[in-house]
């Protein structure tokens, strides 16, 4: 056995393997949760699909570490001692547009709408599903993540997605970069795939369900509130460098537009 290994890894023809590099490529998720058996749980469910995780039982000790050494997704717990889930959220936003989603507690919609408003680009209701987090890991992933994506030999086949210019506004996908009137405006995952829904036709009426379609390309459910959060938020990003801003239009009972007039 150990002769027939040895004369694998000396055949010129087999390329030398080191798994440190493979490791590397591996997608990190950051888990911020005082209770220990989610912690594991969740990490043993994540790590089976592929994901590297961190864990932090703490909001204090969590925030150092994901401003110091940024994962690619977070997952935080609300209710914690020492810093809660929006006591961190509200720090990281300051200083990073992190992805992150919020696990909330099922009978309390308002953390959930708190939560969308600080930032956090979704949210699940605890007890919940694995294999739903894991869904909308990798839905908020695929995009906030463009180069790891590419790690995929599907996805990097794909061609790059062009800039989008409409009047004042201005998106590169291929940066997340997001600009009005030449000022940059900080805009997550979520809000940003449902900008971009409405730009890329100014003055098409897109429904909620269109709209969640395009942030949520999984089918992940996700009920109206959900939206209608994420619009209200992104119209306050950019009231901060244009207090004028009006470009994303209500149409009650139909959607949302988007006019570059």
């Amino acid at each position: 056995m150990s002769d027939s290994t040895s004369s694998h890894l000396d055949d010129p023809r087999v390329p030398a393997e080191d798994p440190r590099p493979e490791e590397a490529r591996k997608l990190q998720i950051a888990l911020v949760d005082d209770d220990r058996n989610i912690l594991t749980t969740v990490s043993i469910a994540l790590q089976s699909e592929g994901f590297a995780t961190r864990l932090y039982s703490d909001g204090e000790t969590a925030l150092k570490a994901l401003l110091d050494n940024p994962p690619d997704l977070a997952v935080f717990d609300i209710k914690m001692p020492k810093m809660d889930g929006m006591e961190l959220l509200r720090r990281l936003r300051a200083h990073s547009a992190l992805p992150v989603i919020f696990l909330t507690s099922k009978d309390d919609e308002s953390d959930e709408e708190a939560g969308l408003q600080l930032g956090a680009d979704d949210y699940i209701a605890k007890p919940f599903s694995l294999r739903l987090l894991v869904a909308r890991i990798r839905a908020i992933l695929r995009r906030a993540e463009p180069l790891a994506a590419g790690a995929d030999p599907t996805a990097a086949r794909e061609p790059a997605q062009p800039n989008l210019s409409r009047g004042r506004l201005f998106m590169d996908p291929a940066r997340h970069q997001v600009m009005w009137d030449g000022k940059a405006v900080s805009l997550t995952v979520t809000e940003f795939l449902i900008l971009e829904a409405l730009a890329i036709r100014p003055g098409v009426i897109k429904s909620r369900n269109q709209l969640m379609d395009a942030a949520y390309p999984d089918d992940v459910f996700v009920d109206d509130r959900t939206v209608d959060s994420h619009i209200k938020r992104m119209r306050r990003k950019f009231k901060l460098v244009d207090p004028a801003f009006d470009a994303i239009d209500t149409l009650y009972g139909a959607g949302y537009s988007f006019t570059d007039a």
